[in-house]
């Protein structure tokens, strides 16, 4: 199980060829080894790769915009091997996929994705938020829903613990129920300000990561543990650095 950090958190500084350079050199140096590409400005994907290897970065997983996987798919595929990366992601549905009907549009868009990829030997991601966890009309929750539509083999979750307690859920327990789907995770903390829900550094705030981690490590499945953190309070490098120090602290 390897710890990476998602790009995401540092989108700021990723916007151009200078900047994301300089971003990179600043994940390596805190020891990261393994990332995932997100929200990365118009970049070549070779100098992007570049830049990845002259840092000692290995790419794991993506986020990929939900046209280019629909409509760009054979592009992506190839931008992902050479990459070297097996995980393709989707960062959230749209908002029209968000209902009973619209997963079913859902399901006719992306099964086609979903087995094109599993062909080219990668796999697609489906990171989640809380909304998710919605209840549909007939009871279940909308997960729910679509994980019944995808085997495993055609669709993991980028499990995000913060949206996963967020949503009220037992976090560990839900990870330990589906870990057939987990590959990758995302990890982030939750804190208060006053009555206000933010997010922190992995163990800065409460949720029981000593439980989580103790799962994701004894699961046999997840190979990615990657630092996300949307919402920053100080600078992001500082709060990439001090999850990577406290995740180590505790062996990971």
């Amino acid at each position: 199980m390897q710890l990476g950090a998602q790009a995401y958190t540092i989108r700021a500084y990723t916007q151009s060829e200078r900047d994301l350079a300089r971003a990179l050199k600043r994940v390596s140096d805190i020891g990261y080894r393994t990332i995932q590409l997100s929200a990365i400005g118009p970049i070549p994907v070779k100098t992007i790769k570049k830049l990845c290897d002259d840092n000692g970065l290995s790419v794991v997983l993506t986020h990929t915009a939900e046209a280019r996987l629909l409509n760009d798919l054979d592009a992506v595929i190839d931008e992902h091997k050479l990459y070297g990366c097996r995980y393709v992601g989707l960062g959230s549905m749209n908002d029209r996929y968000r209902s009973q009907d619209g997963l079913d549009w859902f399901e006719e868009d992306f099964i086609p994705v979903t087995q094109r990829l599993k062909e080219a030997g990668l796999k697609f991601m489906y990171h989640n938020h809380s909304f998710e966890f919605g209840r549909l009309p007939d009871g279940k929750t909308l997960m729910e829903e679509l994980l019944s539509r995808f085997p495993a083999d055609l669709l993991g979750i980028t499990a995000d613990t913060y949206w996963l307690q967020l949503a009220g859920l037992d976090v560990v327990e839900w990870l330990e129920q589906h870990r057939d789907r987990l590959p990758c995770v995302h990890l982030k903390d939750v804190t208060l300000a006053g009555n206000e829900q933010r997010m922190a550094p992995v163990l800065e705030g409460n949720m029981n990561f000593a439980g989580i981690l103790k799962e994701l490590a004894g699961n046999g499945v997840t190979e990615h543990i990657l630092v996300e953190q949307d919402t920053c309070y100080e600078s992001p490098f500082v709060c990439l650095e001090k999850s990577y120090r406290n995740i180590r602290k505790l062996g990971y």
